[in-house]
This record gives structure tokens, C-alpha cells and sequence, in this order.
């Protein structure tokens, strides 16, 4: 442990239980439900309602081998180039040789995927895949079908679940093993205010960290809480400068923050065009597979357009759909487009780059173990290094799946045990304003979003060390409401606060890759650095507030046990950060 914690109450009231799961997407959720079958006494904590995390708003679906024709070697060779030489290939060896068989087990679960005339499994093609291995559900509602099931599924067990709870932080023993959580539930029921979960096993699910930046798809409860918690108890992170943007996200108008409406790749995949205000497909002979090119591959193009034009949107061309394959293949995004004013039968629709998917995180080895004993990490929230510098269509919801089980059996197998919970100890760090959320949002995308160069890092750090609470120049920053208003314990509070540590260490990783690969571009350093740049960055916190960060030798993860074993150790370089959560 580092012996930093969040400024909360003393919990008041307290549960106890054989594992606690922090999260209800489909990681989380999967999870919950292998390790209960197995008689564990089992806690789902989530943040607002069981179905209101980032896999309801999947829209794509699931990549697994289940066509005929298709392999799981296939399936790898696309995620490795995808991942551009930083994918673990043991962790890919391991998902896409599990995930046909956990694709099954979630249609055993109950989830209806669309079927083809024949009945068996409809799948599509998406950017990055050579064959169409996609399974999709109510044509671009996949994430909710996934939701549904689970749910059903979790309640039907009668699993305990608290809901609308903020995590805070992760409780120890004398030993430093884990010993449950801290929580904040909000609004009254049969718990409420601080408490906490005590369990000799946490599993960390709790999806994303979108609302770094001030436009993305992902929900607002996105706020890398899972990320901040495990950061605090001194657990390892890894490959945070890889945030994926996604390239066709629904533009609402300049200025536009917080979530915004997702146009799936499943549009390109089934033959919508990329084009400029002229009508030019831009995306034709900038990669062989043009339009279903990498994300970051198609990102890059839409911002080069954008800068060549002047503008800040693209469009995207499916009129040639008609209105019936519109209706019948994605009806979520018609409706969405239509909601905005936009008909995507008759125009085409006008769509820019937003944050969507963090390809690092929490680092894991292949059982989901973190670095800090009895804390595992899954979904998107961890860093299986499956994904490495770009994470390939609908790997993500498959990711969830198959290391949920691995998870959950080692779990059942191994049955960790803690002692007495004594942590979490130390001085409580400072908190920020709630103000100061939307300022670190808006220096993260100014600094650190699709475009990055050393200028625009360095400002952004200078910017979120301005932050730092308890500063004359924090305060000025958020405005007159944050000197006016201190900082409380509170949802809000503890949310910008988890923003502003998660946001420094993305910052500070992204300026030591000094490379462009995958979904971190550098405009300063355009092209790859293979000799140095095949290392993850692995970030950790140290007791006095510093972040420590090292480059492994290869792109091998090694294991977490031992963070200083050959295979893993090399230059560390220290960040100071005197006064920061």
C-alpha cells in the first residue's frame, strides 16, 4: 500500500463476502455470476444502476472465430496487427482461443444474438478483421442485449448487488493483502453513506475512463475510478497514452462535451463511406483496407481532412443503404441521428473523433491478478495486453468475457484469505472542487487528444499541476465558484479528484513514448521507434505522492509478482507530485 487515500468518512456500516466485484458491465457481471455458481458469497458494487455502465452502449458486438472458415490464428493475426508489436501474444493467444467457447456460454446465459436465414449466428465484418467474425444483436444494440441477459441473469440468482455506489477506496490487512473496499452509496436504502465490503477478493470492473476528456462516448460514470483506486493501493498501471478514439462519433457542433452519440464500425463494415464536404472518399489509398482500416488508422485520416479542409467534421455516406436496411441493421443509430436532425437515409452524416476506449490500465497477468495480492482487474479497466498500442474492433466485450472466467476460476481454485482489514491507512490526500473537472477535461483534450507533440503535453501537465488542490493557482484556475465552494468529501469531489491523478499519469506516459504507434500520435514524432518504442510503460504511485515510471525490455507483460524480474525491469524515471492525490 501506498498509504494514500481519498479524504472520506469512517465507514459506518459494513458487509462481508468471499469476493466483491466492483462494476455490472459484462466483466463484471460474468464474474459475479461464475464465482456465486461456485458457492462463493458474492457482491456486485456499481455506480449507478446494474444496466447503466459503458456495455449497454456497445453497439458493434463481439469478434470471436465462430464462422466458417475462420480460425482463432486468424483472429490473432488481425489483434496483433491491430495492437501494432505491443500486444502480449500470450494474452491474445488466450482470448481468441477462449472466446468461441464464451460467446456460447453467454448465449447459454441467455443473450440473442441476430441470426441469418439459415439460424445460424448473422456476423459482419469490422475495421481491422479480414473476415466477418463479428456477432451482433438487435442489429446495433449489441451491448444492450449483452446488459439484459446478465442482468436477468444476476438477479435471477438473487446475487447481492448495491447499487448508485462509488468505490473509494481498497482495504488491506496487516500483510497488505486485500481485504475489501470502501464505498459511498448515494440515496437511501438498505445501505447508505460510507461503508464498506469486506472480502478477501476484489475484482475490479469498472469499465472506462472517457470523462478525462471533455468529449467521448462513454456514460459519465466513466471517471476512472477502478484506475485511481488501484493507483492508491499501489498497484501497477500500464499503457495509458493508448486511448483510442473512435472515428465516427455522431458531431453535435463545435464546443459539444460529455457523452456524445456513437456511429458504430458495423456502419463502415457493411459499406457506409468516409467523405468530405465534396463527396471524395478520403480514406481510398491511405491503407489497403481503406474505410475498415485500424482505428487509429481512420482517426488519423479523418483529422488529417479535417486540417486540409478547415473544418471539424467529416461525413460519413450510407444513403445507398435505403431505408429499410437503416430500420433493420441499425436502428439505435437512425434514431439517434434523427433525435439530432440528422436523416441518415437521405443525408450523410457528419461525424469527428472522440475518446472511446482505453486500451491500458490496471496491468494484469493471464488470471487477471494485479500486482497488489488478492486484487484483480477486468474489462476495460485493466491491461491484459491483449489490445497493446490499438485495440481491434469488438475485441473489448470479448476481453470481458474470457478473463472474466479466468478470473472467476481463479478465484474458485485458489480461494484467497485476509486477515483482519486494517487499511485504508495514512493521511488522507486533498480533494478537488468539483469545479475543476470540466478544466481538467478541456486541458486533456487540448493537450492530449489526437494529436499530441511535446508542446502540447507539456502544457498539459503545467496545466493539471496548476490543479494540484490546496494551491493558490488550482483555485484560480477552476474560477471564483472553487474559491468560494472547498472541497468537501463528496461524489463530485472525489470524481474530479480520481480525474486529475489518472489524467497526470496518461499525461505523463504519453510524454516518455516518444514514438508514434497506434493510437498515440505524435505530430512531433511521427513514425514508429521499434528498437525503443516495443516496451509498455508501467506506471505506479509511490508513499510520497511521486509517480514511478518504467519501460519494460520487451512487450512481454512478465509476471506481476515479481514487477522487478529481468523480463520486466528497466529505467525508472520519477515524477514528483508534492501535493497530489
Amino acid at each position: 500500500m501506498t498509504g494514500i487515500r481519498l479524504t472520506a468518512p469512517a465507514p459506518g456500516w459494513s458487509i462481508d463476502a468471499d469476493v466483491v466485484v466492483v462494476g455490472s458491465g459484462v466483466a463484471g457481471l460474468t464474474t459475479a455470476l461464475r464465482c456465486a455458481a461456485a458457492g462463493l458469497a458474492t457482491v456486485v458494487v456499481t455506480k449507478a444502476r446494474l444496466d447503466a455502465g459503458s456495455t449497454r452502449w456497445a453497439q458493434g458486438g463481439i469478434a470471436a472465430a465462430l464462422g466458417e472458415g475462420d480460425t482463432p490464428e486468424q483472429h490473432l493475426d488481425d489483434t496483433l496487427v491491430a495492437g501494432v508489436g505491443l500486444c502480449d501474444v500470450s494474452a491474445v493467444r488466450a482470448l481468441v482461443t477462449d472466446g468461441p467457447g464464451a460467446v456460447r456460454r453467454l448465449m447459454e446465459t441467455g443473450a440473442r444474438f441476430d441470426t441469418a436465414e439459415d439460424g445460424s449466428v448473422a456476423l459482419t465484418r469490422e475495421g481491422g478483421h479480414h473476415r466477418r467474425r463479428i456477432v451482433h444483436a438487435g442489429g446495433d444494440a449489441t451491448g444492450a442485449e449483452v446488459s439484459r441477459a446478465l442482468v436477468e441473469a444476476v438477479r435471477a440468482a438473487a446475487l447481492h448487488t448495491i447499487e448508485n455506489a462509488l468505490v473509494l477506496d481498497l482495504l488491506t490487512d496487516a500483510e497488505g493483502r486485500t481485504a475489501g473496499v470502501t464505498l459511498h452509496v448515494m440515496g437511501e436504502g438498505q445501505h447508505d453513506g460510507v461503508g464498506a465490503v469486506n472480502a478477501p477478493a476484489v475484482v475490479l470492473a469498472t469499465g472506462g475512463m472517457g470523462q478525462v476528456f471533455s468529449a467521448t462516448t462513454n456514460p459519465s460514470v466513466s471517471t476512472a475510478d477502478g484506475v485511481a483506486l488501484a493507483l492508491r493501493a499501489g498497484a501497477e498501471v500500464s499503457d495509458l497514452e493508448f486511448v483510442q478514439f473512435h472515428p465516427t462519433v455522431l458531431f453535435l457542433g463545435a464546443g459539444s462535451e460529455g457523452q456524445q452519440p456513437l456511429v458504430s464500425e458495423a456502419v463502415r463494415g457493411e459499406g457506409a463511406h468516409l467523405v468530405d464536404a465534396s463527396g471524395t472518399r478520403f480514406m481510398l489509398g491511405q491503407h489497403e483496407l481503406a474505410e475498415l482500416a485500424p482505428r487509429d488508422i481512420v482517426a488519423k485520416g479523418i483529422t488529417r481532412q479535417m486540417q486540409l479542409k478547415g473544418t471539424d467534421h467529416m461525413y460519413l455516406d450510407g444513403r445507398h443503404f435505403g431505408a429499410e436496411m437503416w430500420e433493420n441493421r441499425f436502428p439505435t443509430i437512425l434514431a439517434a441521428c434523427r433525435s439530432h436532425g440528422i436523416d441518415p437515409v437521405t443525408e450523410p452524416i457528419p461525424v469527428a473523433p472522440a475518446a472511446h476506449y482505453a486500451s491500458g490500465g490496471v496491468r494484469t497477468d493471464l488470471r487477471g491478478r494485479t500486482t497488489v495480492p488478492g486484487l484483480y482487474a477486468c474489462g476495460e479497466v485493466a491491461c491484459t495486453g491483449v489490445h497493446g498500442a490499438n485495440r481491434l474492433a469488438s475485441n473489448s466485450l470479448l476481453e470481458g468475457l474470457v478473463f472474466a472466467e479466468r478470473i472467476a476460476a481463479d478465484i474458485i481454485t485458489d480461494r484467497p484469505r485476509s486477515g483482519e482489514a486494517v487499511g485504508p491507512a495514512g493521511t488522507p490526500v486533498p480533494l478537488l472542487a468539483p469545479e475543476t473537472r470540466l478544466t481538467v477535461q478541456r486541458a486533456m483534450t487540448r493537450g492530449a487528444g489526437v494529436l499530441r507533440s511535446a508542446d502540447s503535453l507539456a502544457g498539459a501537465a503545467d496545466e493539471l499541476e496548476a490543479l494540484r488542490p490546496g494551491t493558490r493557482e488550482g483555485a484560480a484556475e477552476a474560477g471564483p465558484a472553487a474559491e468560494a465552494k472547498p472541497a468537501v468529501p463528496g461524489v463530485e469531489a472525489w470524481e474530479a479528484t480520481n480525474l486529475l491523478l489518472v489524467s497526470r499519469v496518461l499525461v505523463a506516459a504519453a510524454r516518455a513514448r516518444e514514438e508514434t504507434r497506434g493510437c498515440h500520435w505524435r505530430e512531433d514524432r511521427p513514425e514508429r521507434d521499434d528498437a525503443h518504442g516495443r516496451r509498455h510503460l508501467v506506471v505506479r504511485l509511490d508513499s510520497d505522492r511521486s509517480l514511478v515510471l518504467r519501460r519494460t525490455d520487451t512487450e512481454a507483460f512478465g509476471p506481476v509478482d515479481a514487477p522487478g524480474a529481468p523480463d520486466c525491469a528497466a529505467t525508472s524515471t520519477t515524477h514528483p507530485t508534492p501535493e497530489e492525490p
